[in-house]
């Protein structure tokens, strides 16, 4: 598609985008003089749909009058509210209403899912990351291997882009899997990776990884809510998100997690287990015997916090409001592709994007760096942030924004490129 530098053509965009009413749906922050900032960071934390006041109101509300018996009551009664989210968060990630569930924190969920599918060998035992994995994800991963009595220098496989590139191309990975995939026990990668925007090829790494006998999962918490998946139709072994970023379920909410079905009845499949997790049917029997669910939900421990499940049920009615992830990322890719445009035209090679262009390598994150001609990169950010755009800012020198479809306007992305150039200037 062929676009236009102008103020007035992203105008026009928004005026035939048929989900631009959503923007109303969101409290977006104000400037000092009252005027609404451009948030260009919902790849850190989206904002607050106007739902979620209502929402954990209505709970409020159901404890101050039931008490306990809140459990059972109403329509949302809070013994199965997590049931109310899986379906929400199975067509965000193409997978089963009963291979998803809402439970914990991302990196916790990532440690559970270690626990039952890396179980290294003396000859498969090394996981393979990405270099610059998000440092969780990196602390995660070395602090399994060693509880398993392994080293790190000989277990930690980190793949990183060829000199002089900024992704890491698909091809290398499949080589390291030809090369070292029968030593390999899991494989760890990001759907989107947090620092450049890429998008892994999910579906081409698990076929490989698998036909080598490795066990595969994702962190998905750039790409949830960015990004369409068919985690189910690929094969993953298992998947775990943050529900603040694009879910836009407020700072710390629940997580999710993925299990395919494939590994709901393995009964003997290691688990650091909970009564959540347990038979439903005789879960309050209070017997000593774990007795898994048959699903995703067998990986639960504790009964989780009904508010936070109360914003993401909000959010998720949000999403499919707009018309689910199908609409969301038919916006994103002409509002990606509309930034990406502007910030070429206008700023040539003052700029880098790092993020990928080919065609299903992005969602909707630019990670940016700056030829800044004597200024400091973060003295660019700090005067982009003063005249009312709010980024993200990534040691040491990235500046990450995310046009979000379900709140972001093309007029969004054309002011945020006008005071992006104004603040390159040496002055």
């Amino acid at each position: 598609m062929s676009f236009e530098n102008s103020l007035n053509y992203a105008q026009q965009l928004d005026a035939q985008d048929p989900i631009a009413h959503m923007r109303d749906s969101f409290h977006i922050p104000q400037q000092e003089d009252g005027t609404d900032e451009i948030y260009l960071c919902g790849n850190s934390l989206g904002l607050q749909p106007t739902k979620v006041k209502d929402y954990l109101d209505f709970e409020l509300s159901q404890w101050q009058k039931y008490g306990v018996k809140g459990h059972f009551t109403g329509n949302f009664p809070w013994m199965p509210y997590h049931e109310f989210l899986s379906e929400g968060f199975a067509e965000l990630v193409g997978a089963k209403s009963s291979e998803v569930v809402a439970m914990n924190s991302l990196t916790a969920n990532l440690h559970f899912m270690m626990v039952s599918f890396y179980q290294p060998t003396q000859t498969r035992f090394k996981i393979l990351i990405e270099d610059h994995a998000f440092p969780s994800d990196h602390y995660a991963v070395e602090s399994q291997i060693k509880f398993h009595g392994f080293d790190p220098e000989d277990s930690m496989i980190l793949i990183k882009p060829r000199e002089n590139e900024t992704s890491i191309r698909t091809q290398d990975i499949l080589d390291v899997l030809k090369e070292q995939g029968e030593s390999i026990a899991l494989v760890l990668l990001p759907g989107v990776q947090y620092y450049t925007g890429q998008v892994f090829d999910m579906q081409t790494i698990t076929q490989a990884a698998q036909q080598k006998g490795c066990k595969v999962g994702f962190d998905l918490a750039h790409a949830t809510g960015n990004v369409a998946m068919q985690l189910h139709d690929w094969q993953v072994d298992f998947a775990c998100w943050c529900s603040y970023k694009y879910l836009n379920s407020g700072p710390g909410s629940i997580a999710g997690c993925f299990v395919h079905q494939k590994h709901h009845g393995n009964k003997d499949l290691p688990r650091f287990a909970g009564w959540w997790g347990h038979d439903k049917t005789t879960r309050f029997k209070m017997e000593n015997h774990f007795n898994p669910i048959q699903s995703a939900e067998a990986w639960q421990l504790s009964n989780p916090p009904i508010l936070s499940l109360a914003a993401i049920r909000a959010s998720l009615d949000t999403i499919k409001e707009a018309g689910g992830i199908k609409a969301l990322t038919k916006k994103s890719r002409q509002l990606t592709d509309y930034l990406r445009f502007l910030l070429k035209n206008e700023l040539g090679d003052s700029i880098q994007i790092l993020t990928p262009e080919a065609p299903e390598s992005y969602g909707c994150q630019l990670s940016l760096t700056v030829d800044t001609h004597g200024l400091e990169g973060k003295v660019v950010f700090d005067r982009i942030e003063k005249a009312g755009v709010t980024g993200d800012w990534r040691h040491p020198n990235v500046i990450r924004v995310a046009p979000v479809p379900l709140y972001n306007s093309f007029t969004d992305c054309y002011r945020f490129v006008q005071i992006l150039k104004q603040s390159l200037k040496n002055t």
